[in-house]
C-alpha cells in the first residue's frame, strides 16, 4: 500500500472516525483505524463494536492499493502536528506504516486488516429521509435527557418512533423526559420503535451539517445506518423496550405559568450557585404575577430570586432539581416559555412559548 495525500484532506476524515475509537480497549486492534485504498479512494474506518464510522477521501496519487490498521490517536496527533499544506506520503512495509512529510519521518506499528472487526451485515427493514439540519435540531433538543450509565440500559439511548406520517424522538433518565415530533411522510404502516445507544446519538449529531442536504436513515432488526456524502455511519440498536412515554406526560394540568425564557433561566442559574451541590434542589413559590426561587445549602448559605411571570391561579409551592430546569431552558430557543403545573407532587410540563413542538417533563423533588 502506497499513496500520498494532503494533510488537510487526510485529517478531516481521520478526526471524524477516530472519535469512535476508545483509548482503552480490550482488543488492541480496536484502538486502530482501518485504512483501505482502492483506486484513488481511501476509506478510513473506526469502530468500538457498537458504532462504526467510515470516511472516504480521494488521495493525490495512489501507487499501490491495499489495507492496513494503524493506531488512531497517534496518527491523528502526527497529522495535526505537521505544518498546514503539508503533503504526506504513506507507505506500508511489512507490519509497519511509514509516514513522510518534508523532513519528518514516522514509523508506526500496524496490525493486519484481516483482523479488523466489521459490523455484521443484515437485511434492512425500512428507511426514511430527512433534512440533516432538521435531524440535528431534533437530536439537539432531546439528547441531554438521555441517561448516562443507568442499570436500565434501555434509558442509555434515545427512542426513535416512526409512524406513517411522523418521526418522534424521546429520551429520559427517569427524572425528566424530552420529546419532539416531526411531520414526515413515510411508507411505514405499523409504528416502529427503535432505541439508538447514547454513543451512536453523539457521533451521529457530530456528522450532521446545518447546511447539509437530506440524510437517509436505514433501519434493520439490530442496526441503523446513515449515509451522507463521503461518510457512512452504522450503529447497533439497544435491545430492550423503552418505557411508555405517554404515561409520563402530565395530564390535566390546570395552572399555567408563562415567562421570558432567558430571564427565568438566568434566575435559576444564579439561585443554583448556592443550592446543595449533591441534590441541586430549589424551591419554587408561585403567587399571582410572581415566582420566588429559593435555594440553600448545608453551609447555611441562601439565595432568593423573584421573577415577574404571568400566573393567575392558586398559590403553589414545589421543589425541583435546578439543573434539569436549566437544561430545558438552555435548550429551548424561543423568547417565552410555558410551564403547565397541577399540584406540588405532579411533574411540570415545559414547552416553548412559540415555534417548537418539543415537550419537556421534569419530576418534582421533595425538599
Amino acid at each position: 500500500m502506497q499513496f500520498s495525500i494532503s494533510r488537510e484532506s487526510f485529517l478531516r476524515p481521520l478526526q471524524m472516525v477516530s472519535g469512535v475509537v476508545e483509548r482503552r480497549q480490550t482488543l488492541p486492534i480496536l484502538s486502530n483505524v482501518l485504512m483501505f485504498l482502492e483506486g484513488s479512494e481511501l476509506s478510513l474506518t473506526g469502530t468500538d463494536l457498537e458504532v462504526e464510522l467510515i470516511g472516504r477521501v480521494q488521495v493525490d496519487s495512489a501507487k499501490l492499493a491495499g489495507a492496513i490498521t494503524v493506531p488512531a490517536r497517534k496518527l491523528v496527533d502526527i497529522c495535526k502536528s505537521l505544518p498546514e499544506g503539508s503533503l504526506i506520503e504513506v507507505t506500508v512495509v511489512e507490519n509497519k506504516v511509514l509516514l513522510k512529510s518534508g523532513r519528518s519521518r514516522f514509523t508506526l506499528a500496524a496490525l493486519a486488516a484481516a483482523d479488523f472487526p466489521k459490523v455484521d451485515e443484515e437485511p434492512d427493514s425500512f428507511s426514511i429521509e430527512i433534512r440533516q439540519s432538521k435531524l440535528k435540531e431534533l437530536l439537539d433538543a432531546t439528547s441531554f435527557a438521555m441517561a448516562q450509565q443507568d442499570v436500565r440500559y434501555y434509558l442509555n439511548g434515545m427512542l426513535f418512533e416512526v409512524g406513517e406520517n411522523y418521526l418522534r424522538v424521546v429520551s429520559t433518565d427517569g427524572h425528566r423526559l424530552a420529546m419532539e415530533t416531526f411531520s414526515l411522510e413515510t411508507s411505514i404502516k405499523e409504528v416502529q420503535q427503535l432505541i439508538l445507544p447514547r454513543k451512536g446519538i453523539i457521533e451521529l449529531t457530530r456528522l450532521l451539517a446545518e447546511e447539509g442536504g437530506d440524510i437517509r436513515l436505514t433501519f434493520g432488526p439490530n442496526h441503523i445506518r446513515a449515509v451522507i456524502p463521503e461518510t457512512t455511519f452504522t450503529s447497533k440498536l439497544v435491545d430492550g423496550k423503552f418505557p411508555d412515554y405517554n404515561r409520563v406526560l402530565p395530564k390535566g394540568g390546570d395552572r399555567l405559568l408563562t415567562s421570558d425564557r432567558e430571564v427565568l433561566r438566568q434566575a435559576f442559574y444564579r439561585a443554583s450557585i448556592l443550592s446543595n451541590e449533591k441534590y441541586r434542589g430549589v424551591r419554587m413559590i408561585l403567587s399571582e404575577g410572581e415566582l420566588k426561587i429559593l435555594a440553600n445549602n448545608p453551609e447555611q448559605e441562601e439565595a432568593e430570586e423573584i421573577v415577574p411571570v404571568s400566573y393567575d391561579s392558586e398559590p403553589l409551592e414545589m421543589g425541583f432539581n435546578v439543573s434539569y430546569l436549566i437544561d430545558v431552558l438552555s435548550t429551548l430557543d424561543s423568547e417565552n416559555v410555558k410551564i403547565t403545573l397541577s399540584d406540588a407532587n405532579s411533574s411540570a410540563l415545559i414547552e416553548a412559548g412559540e415555534g417548537s413542538d418539543a415537550l419537556y417533563v421534569v419530576m418534582p423533588m421533595r425538599l
